[in-house]
C-alpha cells in the first residue's frame, strides 16, 4: 500500500541571520508529521532552500507556517543578494514523491497560494503545473524585474499576480510576492564518461539535452551560428525532452561527465536518460562507465529504472523491491565511485528509517515472529497470523510465476508470467501490511479501554469496528490470491504444482482464521446490525475459499502422478 508523500522546497530570501532561519524552520517543523530533509542556506544569494516531505495535508500546512513566519521576519526592503527574488518566500513548489499526481499537488498549490494571499496579504503568483496561463509556467516570467518591478506589476492587467493583486501597497512592499506552484521531481544526475575532455562531454551533452545546440553555417561547428529574422541564434533541439546539460571535468574523480537536469521525469524517466546519454557517447566512441545521483530521489525512480533493465533481460518483474533497485543500481552504475546506499538516497526510505518506532512484526525473523506470538502478550494473535499465511500464499503463486518466467524454453512467455509475478507481489505486500495492522488495530480496543468513562463507550465501539474490518480485508485480500494460485497450478511450470496447492491450503487458512477474528470482534458490537451484515459477508468468503482450494488442489493433484 503506498503511502502518499510529497515534497515542498521553499526558498527563503534570508541565508545570512542563521536565528531568522531557525525560526521559519521550527515553524515548518511544528506542523504534526513533517520530515525536514534538507535545510541550505547561501550568505552570497542570502537564500535558503528548505526540503521536507509529508503527507499533502501536512505539508500545505507546514508550508504556510514558514510563509507566514518568513513574512514576519523578513523585510525585502532591506534585502539584497545575488539570486533572482521577489518576496520574503519568493518561490514554493509542491512536489509529488508517491500515491500522489501531479495534477493533485497542482490544485494544492492553488489552494495554498489563494489562502497565502487572503490570510497573510501576500501577493501570490502561480507557476508550473498551477499556472492559470502557458506563459506563467516559467518562473522567469513570473519573477520578471523581480521585488523591484513589483510597483509597475501590481494592480496591471496581465502583470499583476493571481491572487492578492491591488494597487502597490506598503505590506506588499514589505513581504513582497511569492510564486507558489506544482512541478515534478526534478534529478540532478552525472553521467561518467571514460575520457578527461570536457570538449567531447560538452557536445554529448548538447546531442542529448532538450535545448540542444546552436544551429551553424555549412552545419559545421566553426560556421557562424544562425540566427533568425528576429535575431535570435536557432538551435537544433536535442533528443531528451525536460532536461538541460552540460559537459564538465571532475579533477576528485579524474573523469569528464555529462551534468544534467532531468527537469520532466515522466518525459524523461532517468532510465532512458541513462540509455540515450550511453548512445550518444558511443556514437563519439565514448562509454558511460556510471552514474552518480546528486541528493535524493522518490523510491519509484529506481522501481522503474530496475522493471525496465529486467523488461530488456526479459526477466520477470515480481520480484522484492530491494532486488529490483539492486538491478538499477547495478545497471546503471550507481556504485561506481562510491558506494550506493538506497537507505540514504531513496526519500521514502529515509522517512522510514526517521520515524520508525519500535520493531515492526514483519521485520522480525521467522524465529521472532514465532517467540513473539507464543509470548503471554495478547498480540499478535490469530489476525496477524492469518494475514501472515494468506501473505506466504502470496508468495509462494509469485514464486512459480517467477520459476515459469525464467524456465528453459519458455521464453515466449515470460512477459505473461511476469505479469502474473507482479499481480501476487502486490498482493503479498498487502498482506504483509495487514501483519500490523491487525495488532495495531487490537492495540486501538485496548487504548480505549483505558479511555476517560465519557468517551470509553463510543471509542470502544469504533475500535471494535475497526478491528474488525482490518481482518475483514485480510479475508478479501487472500481470496484474491486464489485465481493466482489457480493460473500458476494450471499453466506454471508443473514441477511447482505442489508450491501452488501449499498456496491454496495456506490462502484458505488466512481467510478461515481471519473470519473467526471478524466473527469474534463483530461479537462485542453494540451494532447487532452491523454485527449480523458483518457475519454474513464472513460466511459468504469462508465458503468462496473452500470451493477456490479444492478447485486449485484437483489442478495440483492432475499433474502428480503418484
Amino acid at each position: 500500500m503506498e503511502k502518499v508523500l510529497i515534497e515542498c522546497v521553499p526558498n527563503f530570501s534570508e541565508g545570512r541571520d542563521r536565528n531568522v532561519i531557525n525560526a521559519i524552520t521550527d515553524a515548518i517543523c511544528s506542523v504534526e508529521g513533517i520530515d525536514l530533509l534538507d535545510v541550505d542556506p547561501g550568505e552570497a544569494t542570502n537564500r535558503t532552500v528548505v526540503t521536507f516531505v509529508g503527507a499533502p495535508e501536512a505539508v500545505v500546512e507546514a508550508a504556510f507556517c514558514g510563509i507566514r513566519k518568513a513574512s514576519e521576519l523578513i523585510d525585502m526592503r532591506n534585502h539584497h543578494g545575488a539570486h533572482p527574488r521577489m518576496g520574503a518566500t519568493d518561490v514554493c513548489p509542491l512536489i509529488p514523491v508517491s500515491g500522489i499526481t501531479l495534477a493533485k499537488c497542482a490544485e494544492l498549490a492553488r489552494g495554498l497560494a489563494k489562502r497565502v494571499a487572503e490570510e497573510l496579504g501576500i501577493p501570490t503568483y502561480c507557476y508550473e503545473a498551477a499556472a492559470f496561463t502557458p506563459e506563467r509556467k516559467n518562473l522567469a516570467v513570473c519573477r520578471k524585474g523581480e521585488y523591484e518591478a513589483l510597483p509597475e506589476k501590481m494592480n496591471v492587467p496581465g502583470k499583476g499576480p493571481d491572487f492578492g493583486d491591488r494597487p502597490y501597497d506598503e505590506a506588499a512592499a514589505r513581504t513582497g510576492a511569492t510564486t507558489i506552484g506544482a512541478r515534478d521531481f526534478l534529478i540532478a544526475v552525472n553521467y561518467n564518461l571514460n575520457t578527461t575532455s570536457t570538449r567531447r562531454a560538452n557536445a554529448i551533452a548538447f546531442d542529448v539535452r532538450e535545448k540542444g545546440r546552436p544551429m551553424r553555417e555549412g552545419g559545421k561547428i566553426t560556421g557562424k551560428p544562425l540566427k533568425d529574422a528576429a535575431g535570435n541564434v536557432m538551435m537544433q533541439p536535442g533528443t531528451l525532452k525536460g532536461t538541460k546539460a552540460i559537459g564538465w571535468y571532475i579533477d576528485e574523480y579524474g573523469i569528464a561527465q555529462v551534468s544534467m537536469n532531468i527537469t520532466d521525469i515522466a518525459a524523461t524517466p532517468l532510465h532512458i536518460a541513462f540509455d540515450e546519454v550511453s548512445r550518444a557517447a558511443a556514437v563519439r566512441g565514448i562509454r558511460v562507465t556510471g552514474t552518480e545521483i546528486v541528493g535524493l530521489v522518490p523510491k519509484r525512480t529506481l522501481i522503474d529504472a530496475g522493471k525496465y533493465f529486467l523488461h530488456k533481460q526479459q526477466r520477470s518483474t515480481g520480484i522484492p523491491e530491494s532486488e529490483i533497485i539492486r538491478i538499477a543500481v547495478k545497471s546503471m552504475g550507481l556504485d561506481e565511485l562510491k558506494p550506493f546506499d538506497p537507505a540514504e538516497k531513496v526519500i521514502e526510505y529515509m522517512i522510514e528509517n526517521k520515524t520508525a518506532a519500535g520493531k515492526k512484526l514483519v521485520d522480525m525473523t521467522c524465529r521472532e515472529f514465532a517467540d513473539e506470538t507464543s509470548s503471554e502478550s495478547p498480540a499478535p494473535g490469530g489476525g496477524s497470523i492469518s494475514a501472515y499465511m494468506g501473505a506466504l500464499a502470496a508468495a509462494l503463486g509469485t514464486m512459480v510465476a517467477n520459476l515459469s518466467a525464467h524456465k528453459p524454453g519458455w521464453d515466449d512467455r515470460w512477459k505473461i508470467f511476469s505479469d502474473f509475478a507482479e499481480e501476487g507481489r502486490a498482493l503479498q505486500d498487502k498482506l504483509v501490511a495487514l501483519v500490523d495492522a491487525d495488532t495495531e488495530a487490537f492495540n486501538m480496543i485496548m487504548a480505549a479501554t483505558d479511555a476517560e468513562k465519557a468517551l470509553r463507550d463510543e471509542a470502544l465501539e469504533e475500535a471494535t469496528l475497526h478491528a474488525t474490518l482490518v481482518p475483514l480485508e485480510t479475508m478479501k485480500t487472500a481470496l484474491a490470491v486464489f485465481p493466482l494460485l489457480e493460473e500458476m497450478a494450471r499453466q506454471g511450470n508443473p514441477a511447482s504444482a505442489s508450491d501452488a496447492g501449499v498456496g491454496a491450503l495456506a490462502a484458505e487458512a488466512a481467510v478461515q482464521g481471519a473470519g473467526l477474528n471478524v466473527r469474534i470482534n463483530a461479537a462485542s458490537l453494540k451494532n447487532k446490525e452491523k454485527a449480523a451484515e458483518l457475519a454474513a459477508e464472513v460466511a459468504q468468503l469462508c465458503e468462496k475459499s473452500v470451493e477456490s482450494r479444492a478447485k486449485v488442489l484437483e489442478i495440483v493433484n492432475s499433474h502428480i502422478n503418484i
